[in-house]
């Protein structure tokens, strides 16, 4: 059959060829699903099962978080290919890092805190960490948060002798004048200022940077309060060195599970941990809380687990290779001590940046 110009008209594309095209384009659809779902399904397993696992894979959990985002790409590809399987994997693996993303099993303060003085009673402390990169923070800024924020509690790690002179010079002293130092040029070096008097307690052993433990005597409007604070600087999980980053996180769960005569007390670690929430290991050290009790986790209490700590700029070794950024640096408290205002601040001259909060310290009788 022709026109009046004598041509065949072209014929209509049959169902068939239809359905075909159809099916052909959804298999595409499917197969990029489980292309992006394969890593996100990959390191979930490693994320579900509390392992010893070897370096590598250790260092890709920390990146935990971030697999949300593939994970919602893999479900809108799979609903593309309208595959039941394909979007059920999808959808399983979507609410898996959700549930990490914001775990609800995690430590909260209690609420009005728990005191053993008069019911409510609580001295407020501002505290702040920074990882200074072997002292090359910038020192006038560091001055700078300290002064506008009110912070009365400042740690530092990789604090070296240069940093020092450079914080007294931008005037630290006259805002938190007690210090206990102890500088060193390897990295291990740390310190603690405060706005309030303290005194040494101790220092982990058999850890490569220092990790001390100061008590500091709080006092606000009538109240008094007693809180042990802990420099954290665990080595990073590197190489052969993982045996002694696990062995730096043990120990500050062993420390946690200490108890005096009067109690469990008031505890604060604060620093660079170098682990994530998503790494078992950091997990045990917050499950040993007084009585079974988890410690808080401030950060991911506040709903932080997407605000990065580190890297704030290019770190050896990944110069020139931009990554997510990660939250390696943590303020862990009592779970009676209630806290606010989390916040991280970059700081110039350092691949870490500034974490802090305001703690309600429970108040003694």
């Amino acid at each position: 059959m022709t026109d009046a110009d004598g041509n065949r008209p072209e014929r209509p594309p049959s169902k068939r060829a239809a359905s075909a095209s159809k099916r052909g384009r959804a298999f595409v659809w499917q197969l990029l699903a489980f292309a992006v779902l394969l890593p996100v399904a990959s390191l979930s397993i490693f994320r579900a099962v509390p392992a010893e696992w070897p370096t590598p894979v250790v260092q890709l959990l920390s990146f935990t978080p971030w697999m949300v985002i593939p994970a919602v790409v893999a479900l809108a590809l799979a609903l593309l290919s309208r595959r039941v399987l394909v979007m059920a994997a999808a959808a399983v693996m979507l609410a898996a890092q959700l549930f990490w993303l914001w775990p609800p099993d995690a430590g909260r303060a209690d609420a009005g805190g728990s005191s053993p003085g008069p019911a409510g009673s609580s001295v407020p402390l501002t505290a702040m960490s920074i990882n200074s990169r072997f002292g090359k923070a910038d020192a006038a800024e560091i001055v700078r948060l300290v002064r506008e924020n009110g912070v009365g509690l400042l740690t530092v790690q990789e604090y070296t002798q240069a940093l020092e002179d450079r914080l007294a010079a931008a005037g630290l002293g006259s805002l938190l004048p007690n210090k206990i130092s102890s500088p060193t040029d390897d990295g291990a070096g740390s310190a603690t200022y405060s706005k309030y008097a303290m005194q040494a307690v101790g220092l982990l052993p058999d850890t490569p940077f220092q990790i001390r433990t100061v008590r500091l005597q709080l006092q606000d409007a009538g109240h008094a309060a007693t809180l042990e604070v802990t420099n954290v600087h665990a080595l990073p999980p590197v190489g052969v060195r993982v045996g002694q980053w696990r062995s730096d996180l043990a120990a500050l769960g062993e420390l946690i599970g200490r108890t005096g005569p009067e109690g469990p007390g008031n505890r604060l670690l604060i620093g660079d941990f170098n682990a994530t929430y998503d790494h078992a290991e950091f997990r045990r050290v917050l499950d040993g809380g007084p009585g079974g009790r988890k410690m808080v986790d401030v950060g991911t209490a506040s709903g932080g687990r997407l605000i990065p700590t580190w890297p704030m700029e290019p770190t050896w070794p990944m110069e020139g290779i931009p990554l997510p950024g990660i939250a390696i640096d943590h303020l862990v408290t009592s779970p009676h001590i209630g806290n606010s205002g989390y916040a991280v601040h970059r700081v110039p001259g350092t691949d870490h940046a500034a974490v802090m909060a305001t703690l309600s310290i429970p108040a003694a009788g």
